[in-house]
């Protein structure tokens, strides 16, 4: 089956060719979206993913693929949807689960659109792809384009992106270029480049990016039993995620498989928080900020380009944005990886403290089943941790200094395993 969908303005409408090269709108300069087109009997498709392992390319009828035997993957989604008892506890909410998307092959959600926007890459023959990074999408786009055979060119804010996911970028072969200025400016210049070379987009700007990223929503629907959750709670940054993920449980329900959608919950960090600014004062416009700053170096993005993705994604799911501090986001990546063993990165664990704020603040319902996205694996950004309050001791070899040396941890107030 050849999926059918148009490629639409989200602001005036306009239709495009799908087999060319568009990443806004010409008319408008307008987000453009993949939309599907009618399928006949949904439940076909249905019956088709049951014979597929979890994955991104188990929805391959949801999936803008023209020729399936170009798809580049290296085995992306299918991540766990862990059941979290204790920050279930600590948080007072009655179900609380972790999308570990740190399991993708990367170490991060990218893969899911990356394998989405690297073939459509091949299939319009695109032999140079790029992007602009704080980190992960670098670390994504290099290694599915090593896969594919093309040219990976990668612009990054000098200094700010952790050594972990610059190493990732040099690893798989990618032209790494440091430019003085912020993630703002480098996509600002990867966006000019597109204009005028034979060079593929492959940020979140590109549609075909964001379809891959949706599958998120069809395996949490299907991880719970074909139920959808209340609240899906997603760090942001560039804005694309949320967005994405909303866009799946939005199909979900048009193609009959759900009634009701979860209502999504963007977080960001105090320090770049240009969209939850604009939620809190309840504008419809986003006022970028200059000059963001975070130790959640993933969404230190002060104009995100899906801003307006987003803005839809929270009026059409009843949703809401909120913001954490610093402080907020190293304490759930030190609660997640030291009460459920889970290691996240500190944009990842922004889901988490999100949870924790919220419902200190009595803002979700505690009866509630809550999935938080953890959107990165905590080995990315090392530095982090080794720059805080964690101690490795040396001590003689002998067995009474090293019963010394051994501190029993403090009590969480979570109940035993």
């Amino acid at each position: 089956m050849v999926t059918r969908y148009r490629l639409v303005c989200m602001d005036c409408k306009v239709d495009y060719v799908p087999d060319a090269v568009h990443y806004t709108c010409d008319r408008c300069g307008g987000l453009l979206s993949v939309e599907l087109l009618p399928f006949t009997d949904p439940m076909v498709v249905l019956d088709g993913w049951a014979k597929r392992p979890l994955s991104v390319w188990r929805y391959a009828e949801l999936l803008p693929a023209k020729d399936r035997a170009k798809v580049v993957s290296l085995g992306e989604g299918g991540t766990p949807l862990n059941l979290c008892e204790k920050l279930s506890y600590l948080s007072g909410i009655k179900e609380v689960y972790v999308k570990n998307e740190g399991q993708n092959p990367t170490g991060s959600f990218k893969d899911r659109g990356m394998s989405v926007g690297m073939t459509k890459a091949v299939e319009l023959g695109m032999k140079r792809v790029i992007c602009a990074s704080t980190g992960n999408t670098s670390a994504s786009m290099a290694a599915y384009a090593a896969k594919a055979g093309l040219v990976p060119i990668v612009l990054m804010p000098a200094g700010k992106v952790a050594v972990g996911k610059l190493v990732q970028a040099l690893v798989h072969g990618a032209n790494v270029i440091q430019v003085r200025g912020n993630f703002d400016d480098a996509l600002a210049i990867v966006r000019d480049l597109c204009l005028h070379e034979h060079i593929y987009l492959l940020n979140s700007l590109n549609p075909f990016r964001l379809e891959g990223q949706k599958t998120a929503a069809f395996e949490i629907w299907e991880q719970l039993g074909r139920q959808v959750p209340d609240y899906v709670i997603v760090p942001v940054g560039n804005a694309g995620n949320i967005s994405a993920i909303w866009k799946g449980f939005r199909e979900l329900r048009d193609l009959g498989f759900v009634d009701g959608c979860p209502k999504m919950i963007g977080i960001q960090a105090e320090g770049a928080a240009p969209i939850a600014d604009a939620f809190k004062m309840g504008s419809k416009e986003v006022k970028p900020i200059k000059n963001p700053e975070t130790v959640a170096t993933a969404i230190r993005i002060g104009s995100p380009v899906n801003w307006k993705r987003a803005i839809v994604a929270l009026a059409e799911s009843a949703g809401m944005m909120e913001s954490v501090s610093d402080e907020d986001i190293l304490r759930a990546q030190r609660l997640l990886a030291s009460s459920e063993g889970l290691f996240a990165e500190p944009a990842g664990a922004a889901s988490v403290a999100g949870l924790m704020k919220l419902s200190a603040e009595g803002r979700l319902d505690k009866e509630s089943k809550v999935v938080c996205i953890v959107t990165g694996h905590g080995l990315k950004d090392q530095a982090v941790v080794l720059q805080g309050s964690y101690r490795a001791v040396e001590v003689e070899a002998n067995v009474e200094s090293v019963v010394q040396a051994i501190v029993l941890p403090p009590p969480t107030g979570a109940p035993p395993s």
